[in-house]
């Protein structure tokens, strides 16, 4: 079994705002959809770290939805920036669940088992060089991290963190999100958000003991990237 991950589909398949518009976006959603289940096995787990969807409720975020739950696997969504249909934990929860969408779970105030691995993550805060900080948002978001690395560690699983937005950069980082990090001896962080020209600023590889990666679509070429596996020989 294999954990993959990818961030940023922003599907708008109930909304009138399609990606294909910017470049390196052309046919995205014909070639996201070939090459997860090309990929993906159906007992496979698959990471989407934010930005899932243009809709601002449930009703024009209901296609999208729909659409990723036909796709193989379970799929563990976290909240990005641009997810105005999320509302509270609960209430996505019952929207899933009342439209049968079992495939799909939610990464908020948990965590989620893989095997020795604890999917662990939040939607996390940048801090833009030359703009004053939310710290009010930055606390709340590293509370939200160690909660659910705490919940991780209490159940002896190795965490793996996912993020929506990079924790560090080559423009500027969240030196309270990495505080987290390092004191849950955290080893492998996944994220979003970077798109188009910023792709430059992204932190790939090894940074202070710790590997990231940038997982977004257009990174990425609309392919899910494999993280872990387990029971596979």
């Amino acid at each position: 079994m294999n954990l993959y991950a990818i961030a940023d589909p922003h599907l708008s398949f109930g909304v009138d705002k399609p990606m294909d518009v910017f470049s390196g976006w052309e046919d995205y959603v014909e070639r996201f959809e070939a090459n997860w289940q090309e990929m993906v096995a159906p007992e496979d787990m698959v990471i989407l770290a934010g930005d899932i969807s243009w809709g601002i409720n449930f009703e024009e975020a209901r296609p999208d939805f729909a659409f990723l739950h036909r796709l193989n696997g379970t799929k563990i969504l976290l909240k990005g920036n641009h997810d105005l249909w999320f509302s509270t934990k609960t209430k996505v929860e019952n929207f899933l669940e009342e439209n049968g969408f079992d495939s799909i779970k939610i990464l908020f105030n948990n965590y989620i088992p893989f095997g020795e691995y604890g999917i662990c993550g939040t939607r996390g805060w940048i801090n833009e060089p030359g703009e004053p900080q939310n710290l009010k948002i930055i606390l709340r978001e590293a509370g939200r991290l160690e909660r659910s690395l705490k919940m991780a560690a209490d159940a002896g699983k190795e965490p793996i963190v996912f993020l929506h937005y990079p924790p560090v950069s080559l423009k500027a980082d969240c030196r309270e999100i990495l505080e987290v990090l390092r004191r849950f001896d955290v080893k492998q962080v996944y994220y979003g958000h970077l798109h188009g020209m910023a792709h430059r600023y992204a932190v790939t590889g090894s940074w202070e003991g710790i590997f990231y990666r940038l997982i977004s679509c257009d990174f990425t070429q609309f392919r899910p990237v494999k993280v872990a596996e387990i029971g596979n020989k």
